[in-house]
């Protein structure tokens, strides 16, 4: 497995990649450019959008962010009816232009193109048997064995893809195109989101629901574990490839990866981050002055807290949006002056103050020692740190580049050691109760926080084994 790991440098997570997709509409690209835009925070390694005019297929991908992978000139290029996209950050195979998406098949029986996110835990098994059996792989992505299964299956397309998705074990939300059809395929756990809508006179498919908004397109419903919907010129039709199915939608999607505009199997992320906000503050005795909150992702558990408290919600943190990647540095000098880049302690806030701080978790401990020295250089006199989710202490094999025990210092770590490393006055972590119940959602994956994982783990059962 090649890792390329952001997370090292920054202390954050890093999820894998948003998908989107535009059936039967005008300009096709330009609306997936635009969707891409909205999904931006899943990826910011590399993009890609593949076009159909309804004959053949275009593509158009690279490096970058996604304006600056595209501009008015390409987009214009690709043009089409139908269109698919990719946002990326790479867990399973690196960085390498072979690995973005989309990733084309140019074979006999007819060319398509495919965008995925999540996961395969089983891939380096079948990516043996595939190669064993003469298959050649371009690049090192997890995502290319999915083509290759479909390609070597019998029957129609759909039962092709239906197939090949019985034979996959991990997290997969993914989107296929051929030249007049499109087909949007989640795993049996829904571990990874994917939503379908209405867009004018066709479709629209994403990782997140917030990017409906930005093409004005009408959300249908989320497509369900093990379906494949099949979208064609005779309409919308669903298929189901196994009826062992669970609802196990990563509890992290509503912690921090999703935007808290979107809605994730029914539930709004911004309310399940209040709603935690306000459980950590129900029975929180600590005297405090004001609450601010990590941005972004932690602002709307902040709101809660200081809602449930009482106590006043301040700015007290502000984040440079323009340092972009740059801040991404080698050295340990550089990584700390990093943090100083990204984040500002805004001192006529925090000075003389007792502040609450709501983080949506803590991984590596790095950053939240920075953010913490950060609030007391500029004056708070105590610091108490409060994380809107149970402590990180399993590594995640589904999308998210977590993948060893020595990443994660809650593994090695108790609450008081981890207070005492990140230097605040005060440590609280929610209970993972706590968390199912500011969710809200049918069921969760919550194998970063419990070590108990929905399937079985194959090349990965050595860390397990280490562990244990």
């Amino acid at each position: 497995m090649i890792l390329e790991k952001d997370y090292f440098l920054t202390g954050k997570i890093n999820e894998e990649c948003g998908v989107f997709g535009v059936y039967h509409v005008t300009d096709a690209a330009s609306l997936s450019y635009f969707g891409l835009h909205a999904l931006q925070h899943r990826g910011q390694e590399a993009a890609g959008i593949a076009a159909s005019d309804g004959q053949a297929i275009t593509c158009v991908k690279g490096k970058g962010l996604i304006t600056e992978v595209f501009n008015n000139e390409t987009i214009a290029r690709l043009g089409g009816i139908h269109a698919i996209g990719h946002v990326r950050y790479s867990t399973e195979g690196g960085n390498e232009i072979e690995n973005v998406q989309p990733i084309m098949v140019r074979a006999h029986t007819g060319h398509f193109a495919a965008v995925h996110n999540g996961q395969i835990v089983n891939a380096h098994e079948l990516k043996e048997e595939l190669e064993n059996q003469g298959s050649i792989f371009q690049g090192s992505s997890d995502s290319e064995i999915i083509l290759h299964l479909i390609q070597k299956e019998k029957g129609t397309f759909v039962e092709k893809i239906m197939k090949a998705c019985n034979r996959l074990e991990g997290a997969f939300a993914f989107i296929i195109m051929t030249k007049d059809c499109m087909y949007a395929v989640r795993d049996k756990n829904g571990l990874r989101p994917l939503a379908l809508a209405y867009l004018e006179d066709g479709y629209c498919i994403s990782s997140e629901t917030c990017a409906f908004d930005i093409v004005g397109a009408k959300f249908i419903r989320d497509i369900e574990p093990g379906e494949v919907v099949r979208i064609a010129s005779d309409g919308l039709k669903s298929f189901h490839y196994t009826d062992q199915i669970q609802y196990k939608m990563c509890a992290m999607e509503y912690i921090y990866f999703a935007r808290p505009d979107s809605i994730i199997d029914g539930v709004n992320v911004h309310t399940s981050r209040r709603l935690a906000g306000q459980i950590l503050a129900a029975d929180d005795e600590v005297e405090a002055d004001i609450v601010i909150g990590v941005p972004d992702s932690s602002l709307s558990a902040a709101i809660g807290y200081s809602e449930q408290s009482g106590l006043p919600y301040e700015t007290g943190l502000i984040k440079n949006r323009y340092v972009g990647r740059t801040f991404i540095q080698p050295t340990q000098k550089q990584r700390e002056n990093g943090v100083r880049m990204k984040l500002s302690a805004i001192r006529s806030v925090v000075d003389g103050k007792r502040v609450i701080m709501v983080d949506d978790s803590i991984v590596r401990g790095t950053t939240s020692r920075r953010i913490v020295q950060l609030l007391k250089d500029a004056g708070a006199t105590e610091v108490h740190v409060r994380i809107a989710s149970a402590p990180i202490i399993s590594p995640c094999f589904y999308g998210v580049d977590t993948s060893t025990y020595e990443e994660l210092i809650s593994a090695r770590m108790s609450v008081s050691e981890l207070c005492a490393y990140i230097g605040a006055d005060s440590l609280r972590f929610m209970t993972m109760d706590q968390m199912r119940q500011a969710i809200g959602a049918r069921d969760l994956c919550l194998s970063c926080f419990s070590g108990k994982y929905p399937t079985a783990l194959f090349s990965f059962q050595s860390i397990i084994k280490t562990k244990q």
